[in-house]
């Protein structure tokens, strides 16, 4: 069973939008191959209808290209991306995204798919920000048990 096949297995029901591209990075790419239904919920469309797409479908004018060309250096340094961007859902609402997206690499150490987690999370209000992390927090918490994986990864902290 390959990683891709593993992640698809254990993320279809988990509440945590999880998203798996080729790793194609350059225009047209990266193509969506598997969206589970979490990420569906989370931009407004079925999950069926984003494969074959490019995840920049949910770009729009206030995503900022800064955070776009630091996580595009990320990936095609085959490293880990962790930021926020603002992204669109399908009715054109815009919500506000953490994003912990990795290479999944094949034993031979080629990158074979991006692995992208995503919440949408609401800034802080009344409290410092001491980095882009403390002026976030989740919409929602999620009680699925994926979760306590996702944490031991550290899935959604800053490392």
């Amino acid at each position: 069973m390959t990683a891709f096949e593993l992640l698809r297995a254990l993320a279809h029901d988990a509440d945590v939008a999880i998203l798996i591209t080729d790793a194609m990075i350059e225009r047209p790419g990266p193509t969506i191959l598997y969206a589970n239904l979490a990420f569906g919920r989370l931009v407004g469309r079925d999950p069926n209808d984003v494969v074959g797409q490019s995840p920049r479908f949910m770009q729009g004018k206030e995503t900022r290209r800064e955070t776009l060309d630091t996580f595009h250096r990320a990936l095609a340094g085959g490293e880990r991306f962790h930021g926020y961007l603002t992204n669109y859902r399908a009715d054109g609402t815009k919500y506000r995204a953490e994003i912990d997206c990795r290479p999944l690499r094949a034993a031979d150490g080629q990158i074979e798919n991006f692995v992208s987690f995503e919440r949408e999370v609401l800034r802080r209000i009344g409290r410092p920000a001491g980095s882009a992390a403390g002026r976030y927090e989740p919409t929602h918490e999620s009680k699925d048990l994926l979760i306590g994986a996702l944490r031991a990864l550290a899935v959604f902290q800053h490392v």
